[in-house]
């Protein structure tokens, strides 16, 4: 925040502090103290950050308020008191459907927030609010907010807000804009990226950006891979629009500035995602280290042994996994060793707990040679499950306060259009026949992927129109299939993006329950996007 205020200008320094792990870690929160349930990192950035806000002139927008955005801002409006800073502070709300839940359908979660939109934010700033705080709005309402409000946008001027939802989407995982966790890394200097910014024009046009003399790096392919991350099909919808992100055209506009235009919008769906958090259960597991010879004989006599051991009450769910890490002749004993893994739940506590990992232990002295494990047993810890649902959108209490008490009630969008996948756009023509040579697909294309509940989208993009060519009529979802095995069986959706010269994937169920929930080894995706580049394809010579 620091940086953000002393790098050079801003009008509004925006901040997107929530995820669905994050909801249910506020509502533990909220569990334990009931005046908590906000993001408390925010309110420490503010200690230094007010002040420099308030002498340059700067708005905050952000979501930080979790599921307490009036205890938030009477917090802030503390420490403004403590540091003697005079600023007017207003947050929405209204997303908290827990009182309402079982009234709407939504079961008996630990936490159940409707995704609100820009408007209440716009509201705020419209009536002099310095800072504005939310609770659940989609990640990019903290920047269309600002947007609408500055420019005076209507709730029909649909192409500026879908632009500005894209440019939103850009920059609310921050540095992933900049060069940070970029497929291309290796082709950059990057350092520690700065954080970028959206430079929004009056008809919802772009410039995506950063401050000067900040490492990283802001091009055409480092937008790409942002615009990519957690998406769906080309209709990415919202509670104030629906934006089409096949019609997104990027140019690079200079060093470090990239222009996002050409962006249509449709009416928004009539309903509201909502997000819902429950406690699953218990977990816990153990990694044990096999090292050396007859790995896979030593994996089934450890299984064969805690499986015998655990029989008597055994976990709901049990899950093995064996990590092949180990190499032939290994000059060190790490790289000899390979991982097997033990995941359990299960409703009870007990069940997983001592008796689980007493047992992994028990074997120390009487199972395979070299036996030790990663870390010393644990105890069993709670786990979470996240689900989507939707209501209507008039039965969500969307409300702007003002920092005198003041509330305004900010209506649901009166036009609206059920949600429809586009057709899918003609395939580009096949390359010719000619030489080709089986390399890593990572050595021409780019991916970025990332969890939505249990599933996980995979964007994938190459930078050429020869390379697009491959690309869509050679990565089908049978392809993909080949090349992840772990998709297998799953339902996988692709969408073609042509202006971005990309593919996004959806795989249903992969996270199983969720990130909470910790189905498997990387349980928000995040590497997915690297196990596919690193697989090997038959890539045409004339593209190498």
């Amino acid at each position: 925040m620091r940086d953000m205020l002393t790098g050079g200008p801003l009008d509004v320094l925006t901040g997107d502090y929530l995820a669905e792990l994050t909801m249910l870690i506020l509502g533990r929160d909220r569990l334990k103290d009931p005046s908590l349930g906000y993001a408390k990192t925010f309110l420490r950035q503010l200690e230094e950050g007010l002040g420099l806000a308030k002498d340059n002139g700067v708005k905050i927008v952000s979501n930080a308020g979790g599921l307490n955005p009036a205890g938030l801002a009477a917090r802030i409006r503390e420490l403004a008191d403590r540091l003697g800073i005079d600023v007017t502070v207003a947050h929405v709300e209204g997303d908290d459907l827990l009182p309402r839940a079982a009234e709407l359908g939504l079961g008996s979660p630990l936490t159940a927030n409707a995704y609100l939109g820009a408007w209440g934010i716009a509201e705020c700033l419209t009536e002099g609010a310095d800072v504005v705080v939310t609770g659940r709005v989609t990640d990019a309402s903290v920047i269309v907010g600002p947007a609408a409000a500055h420019f005076g946008w209507s709730r029909d001027d649909y192409d500026a807000l879908a632009g500005a939802v894209a440019a939103g989407h850009v920059i609310e995982c921050g540095a992933q804009a900049t060069g940070g966790n970029y497929a291309f890394f290796t082709e950059h200097a990057i350092g520690t990226p700065g954080f970028p910014i959206a430079e929004i024009s009056a008809d919802g046009s772009s410039v995506i950006t950063k401050h000067p003399g900040t490492g990283g790096v802001v091009d055409v392919g480092t937008v790409t891979a942002q615009l990519l991350y957690e998406i769906g099909g080309a209709r990415y919808a919202g509670p104030d629009v629906t934006a089409r992100f096949d019609t997104i055209q990027l140019q690079q506009d200079g060093e470090n500035r990239v222009r996002l235009s050409g962006v249509r919008g449709e009416p928004p769906p009539p309903t509201l995602k909502v997000c819902r958090n429950a406690l699953g259960g218990f977990r816990n597991e153990v990694t044990f280290v096999l090292t050396g010879l007859d790995i896979e004989d030593k994996a089934r006599l450890v299984r064969e042994q805690l499986t015998g051991a655990l029989a008597a009450k055994p976990p709901s769910e049990v899950r093995w996994t064996l990590a092949r890490t180990d190499h032939a002749d290994a000059d060190t004993q790490e790289t000899a060793s390979a991982f097997l893994r033990c995941a359990v739940k299960d409703a009870e506590a007990d069940v997983v707990g001592r008796a689980f990992s007493g047992a992994a232990i028990e074997l120390a002295l009487a199972s395979i040679p070299g036996f030790h494990v990663t870390a010393p047993p644990g105890k069993a810890a709670p786990y979470g499950v996240y689900t989507e649902a939707y209501v209507d959108a008039g039965e969500v209490g969307h409300v702007a306060v003002l920092a005198d008490g003041t509330t305004t009630a900010i209506e649901p969008a009166r036009d609206t259009t059920r949600l429809s996948p586009l057709p899918e756009p003609e395939l580009p023509p096949a390359l010719p026949d000619g030489p080709r040579r089986k390399v890593a697909l990572g050595t021409i294309a780019g991916a970025r992927s990332g969890d939505k509940g249990g599933n996980a989208n995979i964007g994938v993009w190459v930078r050429s129109p020869d390379e697009w060519r491959w690309l869509a009529t050679t990565l089908t979802v049978g392809e993909l299939r080949r090349l992840l095995p772990e998709t297998d069986g799953l339902t996988v959706h692709r969408h073609m993006l042509p202006n971005l010269f990309a593919l996004n994937f959806v795989v249903e169920g992969l996270l199983g329950e969720g990130v909470a929930a910790q189905a498997r080894f990387d349980p928000q995706a995040k590497a997915v996007g690297e196990w596919l580049r690193a697989r090997h394809i038959d890539i045409p010579e004339v593209l190498l």
